[in-house]
């Protein structure tokens, strides 16, 4: 019997945890950590292996962006959009999720610089701990055009950003729920291609290049195309076969293209693929194994820097004092980014999932309707957690 692999419906396939949406959350997660780390080896990737370990990191950074609206937008969009969680209600809960953990590590480095320094061991780059710039990225502000927020742990300026983004969610959310699904889609893809454009004209740069102290500018188009696919997905099923068929055929894509050169456009497409795919997949036999590593996945983002910074600043003087050979050398490059990825795991268990556990019960302690709409609207699987 014929059937149709894509049609209108009022209940498409929920998303869950332990399934393919976590599991691309680890491994981008795993990846940024590469991409950080690539080029402390006795020769970076970049030039050992291929190119894309060091110009991938704005694909994995448009991966990170697209899946946090996407994700949000099916966790909360329902509860936002019905008056069950009020906006003011969705920010706080977004911004206690991410502000401890990153207060943690800023202030995690700030120690590691001062006892080095007194230990007479200063950093061989200290133009990246500058103390004017520290103010704007501790308290987030560096997205914004405020000045600072260079160097120290740097790549919080994504989730500077995503701030802004949470802020927006509720008054985007308004205006999505007004079109219909292929309304919604053709808005998000020619909203990133209209901001993209944009970019070009005004400051001659593509919105993916935006620097960091415009990074909000870079951020929300990403997001809108991410809360787009998300109400698509909401509206219109899609068979699971052919969904898995589009997944791994855009996989191959994205392969394919990132093998010659940049193809911003075209690797923007195929992670939209993927992601809309991912969660059009049942999650039949969730994994808990794929359920832990996703949980760990946003202190692997918020972590890795600091560990990175750490590892080297030691195996930087090792190498030097000892005239470590080459293949020492990559063995404790390989050590560093499985320190990374242990100190992520132990940082989220010991003290990220403990802190996280006393705010779920504040929220739930502060009672009413309207904040129990919210801490029922289930778990949120992107990677800021």
């Amino acid at each position: 019997m014929p059937w149709t692999l894509i049609s209108t419906r009022n209940e498409t396939t929920p998303i869950a945890r332990g399934g393919w949406l976590d599991a691309l959350r680890f491994i981008v997660a795993f990846l940024i950590i590469l991409h950080h780390f690539q080029a402390a080896g006795p020769v970076p990737l970049a030039e050992a292996v291929h190119p894309v370990f060091e110009r991938g990191g704005f694909l994995l950074t448009n991966f990170f962006l697209i899946d946090s609206g996407y994700v949000l937008m099916r966790v909360y969009g329902a509860a936002v959009g019905q008056g069950r969680m009020s906006p003011g209600d969705f920010f706080l809960k977004r911004v206690l999720r991410v502000v401890p953990a990153h207060l943690i590590m800023g202030l995690s480095l700030v120690a590691l610089v001062l006892l080095s320094t007194a230990a007479g061991v200063m950093p061989r780059n200290p133009e990246w701990f500058r103390w004017d710039q520290l103010p704007a990225q501790l308290l987030l502000l560096q997205s914004y055009g405020v000045p600072g927020g260079l160097g120290w742990n740097a790549p919080t300026w994504s989730i500077s950003a995503l701030v802004g983004c949470y802020l927006c969610f509720p008054w985007i959310l308004r205006g999505l729920m007004r079109l219909g699904a292929w309304g919604t889609l053709a808005f998000g893809i020619g909203a990133y291609l209209i901001a993209n454009q944009l970019c070009w004209s005004l400051v001659g740069y593509p919105v993916y290049q935006m620097p960091m102290g415009y990074g909000f500018v870079r951020a929300l188009p990403l997001f809108v195309l991410g809360m787009s696919l998300a109400w698509f997905a909401q509206k219109v099923w899609i068979a699971p076969r052919l969904a898995g068929w589009v997944g791994g055929a855009a996989f191959c894509g994205l392969a394919v293209a990132q093998a010659f050169d940049k193809n911003a456009l075209i690797s923007l497409a195929m992670i939209s693929l993927i992601i809309l795919s991912a969660g059009a997949v049942p999650v039949r036999r969730p994994s808990k194994l794929v359920e832990t590593a996703a949980m760990v996945s946003f202190s692997m983002f918020i972590s890795n820097e600091v560990v990175r910074i750490a590892w080297f600043g030691v195996v930087n003087v090792a190498v030097a004092r000892f005239a470590l050979s080459e293949p020492m050398q990559w063995a404790l490059w390989g050590g560093g980014v499985l320190t990374a990825v242990a100190f992520a795991f132990a940082f989220h268990f010991a003290i990220d999932d403990r802190i996280q556990s006393r705010i779920r019960s504040w929220f739930r302690a502060r009672g009413g309707r309207r904040g129990q709409a919210g801490l029922e609207a289930g778990p949120v699987i992107s990677i800021e957690g």
